[in-house]
């Protein structure tokens, strides 16, 4: 990231304008005297600069306007900006980095984005080395537990930033800690956004099963099982010197599962209770990202022969139609 060597303070934008994208600017904003912004439309970029928050999501986070440069064009941000923050849904990047044609050399790229890129059908670090030929070394990814809505509140939140370069880790430490943010660094890379992307997949069945009737005895059961089904696939798909029992893999997995703010626990609920799939999904205000990168992950599991019996019963029941109270009667002989 040659262009914040030397500089105590790196210019940084966020890209998305849903919770965690919201969060995120929030949290920049506690060591940064501007923070560029690239929000959706026009409607929601009137709206902040209006009454100084966002109209749609954490609408209780009030931003000093003076201290935002918000645009809806990806270009401008990227442009003026040492350190760009990806905070799309996963179903929208595309649409939205692929308008991004100024020169991007040299910049950082941070991911907040916990799902997988439908078009490419791969998670966002291959996507973007791949499509836009940004290296590792110019990329990082933010990891868990951390709820936007407890961020929105200042509760005491943790994020784990993965990074091959000592250099970014000094830098984005320095953006994102505060008093209620707490900054711990990783290099596993691939391992933190896979991840976190299957946390989400695992909360989505801790929501079936709760919609069931299924109780915290069964929900410990679960959440001990998925964690190891988790260090199954991060081992197939990236193998790397790795405790998942640290906060960014087991610690979000129990967030995501548990907490009344995940919405891919009550897109699970839902479906539980017996919403249709297609309902459920209909019905939520958010994007729950497990629900799209289901597929994928199931292909990647199923091609490389893993044993995973709680991601092929949540596949089963959000893409085969199959009924969720049968498909977890039949996990649960499965689980131990």
């Amino acid at each position: 990231m040659s262009k914040t060597k030397g500089k105590s303070s790196p210019i940084v934008g966020v890209v998305g304008s849903g919770s965690f994208g919201t969060a995120i600017v929030k949290m920049l904003l506690e060591n940064s005297k501007k923070v560029h912004w690239c929000v959706r439309n026009e409607f929601v970029k009137g709206a902040i600069e209006l009454r100084g928050h966002n109209p749609n999501y954490l609408t209780s986070v009030s931003f000093d306007i003076k201290k935002l440069a918000l645009t809806t064009d990806v270009n401008e941000l990227v442009s003026a900006c040492d350190v760009v923050v990806l905070a799309t849904p996963s179903i929208y990047l595309s649409e939205t980095i692929e308008k991004m044609t100024c020169n991007y050399e040299g910049k950082l790229f941070v991911s907040a984005i916990k799902g997988i890129v439908p078009k490419h059908n791969d998670v966002v670090a291959h996507y973007l080395r791949d499509v836009f030929k940004i290296g590792f070394r110019s990329q990082a990814v933010i990891a868990g537990p951390c709820h936007a809505e407890e961020v929105a509140m200042e509760r005491l939140s943790y994020l784990t930033i993965a990074t091959a370069e000592k250099e970014n880790i000094d830098v984005l430490r320095e953006l994102f800690a505060s008093d209620y943010i707490k900054v711990s660094c990783s290099k596993d890379i691939l391992g933190n956004e896979y991840s976190a992307i299957l946390k989400n997949i695992y909360a989505i069945g801790a929501g079936i099963a709760s919609g069931l009737g299924y109780g915290d005895n069964f929900q410990a059961v679960f959440v001990s099982n998925a964690i190891r089904e988790m260090e199954l696939f991060l081992d197939a798909v990236y193998p790397e010197t790795r405790d998942v029992n640290e906060s960014a893999y087991l610690g979000d997995l129990l967030v995501t599962a548990y907490s009344l703010f995940s919405r891919n626990r009550n897109l699970g609920n839902l479906i539980g209770k017996g919403y249709t799939v297609k309902s459920a999904v209909q019905s939520m205000s958010m994007v729950a990202e497990g629900y799209y990168a289901t597929r994928g992950i199931y292909e990647i599991a199923y091609e490389k022969k893993l044993k995973t019996p709680i991601i092929n019963a949540i596949f089963s029941v959000l893409y085969e139609g199959k009924d969720a109270e049968k498909q977890f009667e039949k996990l649960t002989a499965k689980l131990n």
